[in-house]
């Protein structure tokens, strides 16, 4: 957890099931309106759509769409978004300065390939080989390169103009965490005025779904809240999009910015998942950030994905810290790397209402706070590394 100068999120940049932008999300939340979910196109699993999107308005040149999977052009587009909204977008004398954090999955894979390799291993005797004649032959000489996640930080550098410092995490939701953790902390420590951090996931591919399947984490047959998910549980992928602008106070005051709220800690950790390792690597994050935490006006948005038994350890844990709880998981899908970043950004949405929105599962407790202040985002993933952030309306002068 780091100290020092205070950080802004100046730009939130959204791309979910439920719409394109920051309020999109918050509104569909605020109803309490029917998760968008898609339990056919990809029967038996269950996935949370792209929602509709005009690429042209952030990547304006169809050659640079060409070359982009959909994954990346999402995140191009909610980079831009982020951008726009901190209103830095087009402003080379800012983006010159501006440092990137992304945090990203590997890109799409050949599916008929893959395909066909895994047909053909039901017929043969000898496996290995067969495996690694097809592999040799049937996979494209480029796709390795092509498929490198930090082709999206590139991909922003050139569409956006974002070309000061660069880093690329990918660990799955680790990975979104640790962006956010050293996006902030450098900040704070003065080693960088301005950060976009971020990240993106296409969820609706037959290849990312073997993956869950094969691990037996994939929500299939049958949709249910994230908390009610029963006793095996399941992930529930989501198409998302999420970026943030990160900024000194001083540097966000020079130039006249707003900011959403105020990132005041990020921590991170990992486990060997024995029982027990996520509660009480939980509760000694909890313990780093409760003296920080005005409980009357606090509240947590947890990242939980519905799969066991990491769901049900941060239950039990949020129920021993005992503020109100509310999970999106059930409306926007799990978008892995993404997730972290997208949930900081709706807890924003909740500090500039001064509310929470509607529970979501019987594992959502407690009313929305009067005049909400505070939030605290979980991040824990499903196999390993825990994190949180804590987001906080920003003090006036």
């Amino acid at each position: 957890m780091s100290k020092g100068r205070e950080v802004w999120i100046t730009g939130v940049g959204l791309i979910t099931c439920l719409g394109e932008g920051l309020e999109a999300a918050w509104s569909h939340l605020e109803r309490g309106d029917a998760p968008p979910y898609d339990d056919k196109s990809f029967a038996p699993y269950i996935v949370h759509p792209l929602c509709p999107l005009n690429f042209d308005k952030q990547i304006p040149k169809k050659s640079d769409q060409r070359q982009m999977e959909l994954w990346q052009r999402i995140g191009v587009y909610a980079a831009g978004l982020a951008l726009a909204d901190a209103g830095i977008a087009g402003k080379p004398e800012i983006l010159d300065n501006t440092d990137m954090i992304v945090a990203a999955a590997g890109g799409e894979r050949d599916i008929p390939a893959d395909s066909a390799i895994l047909t053909g291993l039901r017929k043969v005797a000898e496996r290995a080989p067969f495996l690694n004649e097809r592999l040799m032959s049937d996979l494209r000489p480029t796709l390795f390169l092509a498929q490198l996640p930090n082709l999206l930080a590139g991909n922003i550098s050139i569409v956006h103009g974002v070309v000061a410092s660069s880093r690329t995490f990918l660990g799955e939701e680790s990975a979104g965490v640790d962006a956010v953790r050293i996006a902030q902390a450098r900040i704070a420590a003065g080693q960088s005025e301005l950060t976009l951090v971020g990240g993106a996931y296409n969820a609706t591919r037959w290849d990312v779904l073997l993956i869950f399947e094969q691990s037996g984490s994939a929500l299939k047959d049958r949709f249910a809240p994230v908390w009610d998910r029963g006793p095996q549980g399941g992930i529930a992928l989501g198409n998302m999009g999420a970026f943030l602008v990160l900024e000194s106070r001083e540097h966000a005051e020079a130039r006249g910015a707003r900011p959403h709220a105020r990132i005041s800690a990020v921590l991170a950790d990992r486990n060997r998942r024995e029982p027990g390792a996520i509660e009480a690597t939980l509760r000694k994050e909890w313990s780093a950030i409760t003296p920080q935490i005005d409980r009357a006006h606090a509240a947590v948005i947890s990242g939980a994905a519905g799969l066991q038994p990491a769901t049900s350890a941060e239950q039990s844990v949020l129920k021993e810290i005992g503020l109100p709880v509310r999970n999106t998981g059930t409306y926007i899908g799990h978008g892995v790397e993404a997730q972290f970043v997208a949930n900081i950004g709706i807890a924003c949405a909740a500090i500039e209402h001064g509310k929470l929105f509607a529970p979501t599962g019987t594992g959502d407790l407690g009313s929305s706070p009067p005049g909400l202040s505070q939030v605290v985002v979980t991040g824990v993933g499903n196999w390993r590394g825990e994190g949180l952030a804590l987001i906080e309306r920003p003090e006036a002068n």
